[in-house]
Formats: C-alpha cells, sequence, structure tokens
C-alpha cells in the first residue's frame, strides 16, 4: 500500500515536472522570438528552436517515466496497450527531433 502510493506520487510529480519543463521552454522560446522580433537580441531562428527542441525532448522523456510507473500501479492489458502506444508515439517524436537537433552546429545545443 505506501509502495503503491509512492509510486503515485513520484509518477504524478514526473509528469508535472515534464508538463513544467515544456512550458518553461515554450516561455524561452517565446521571450526570445519576441526579443528577435524588437531587435534587443539578434538570436537566429535555428538557434531558438533548437533551444525550444531540447526542452521539449527533456519534457517527453519525463512523460514516459511517468506513464512507466502509473503502469506498475494497474498493470491491465488495456493499459499496457495505451502505454505502448504513447511510449511509441514518444520515442518517433524524440528520434526526429533529436535528429533535428543533431543538425544544428554544436554550439547551437543547448
Amino acid at each position: 500500500m505506501l509502495l503503491e502510493t509512492a509510486i503515485g506520487i513520484v509518477g504524478t510529480v514526473f509528469g508535472a515536472f515534464g508538463a513544467l519543463f515544456i512550458i518553461y521552454g515554450a516561455i524561452i522560446a517565446i521571450i526570445e522570438l519576441l526579443a528577435r522580433e524588437t531587435r534587443i537580441r539578434i538570436r537566429s531562428y535555428p538557434d531558438i528552436r533548437g533551444t525550444f527542441t531540447t526542452r521539449i525532448l527533456i519534457g517527453l522523456e519525463f512523460f514516459v517515466a511517468a506513464d512507466l510507473l502509473k503502469t506498475i500501479l494497474e498493470p491491465t492489458f488495456q493499459d499496457l496497450i495505451i502505454l505502448g502506444s504513447l511510449v511509441a508515439i514518444r520515442t518517433v517524436v524524440s528520434y526526429f527531433l533529436g535528429k533535428e537537433m543533431s543538425g544544428l552546429p554544436e554550439e547551437r545545443k543547448m
């Protein structure tokens, strides 16, 4: 009972942290875009995109970890199918975002 509660709490915290990290990345990207458009700072669009992409990748990893922990609590067949689908979709998205990041020069990766 205590272990299930702890796993549930940790899973929820991981999910919340993943969402917050993606929101944080979006806020940073919006600020950078506004600064670029108002000529306060000169950062290229690929730099801004790379920063946001990195934050999305990290957030997705936290979502996968949260889903895995939550499935440990209720491992029905339907839950496993849903988890497998979510992990597959997030893995494909992470793969292509990572591939996009590898195309950036090293100094642009944050």
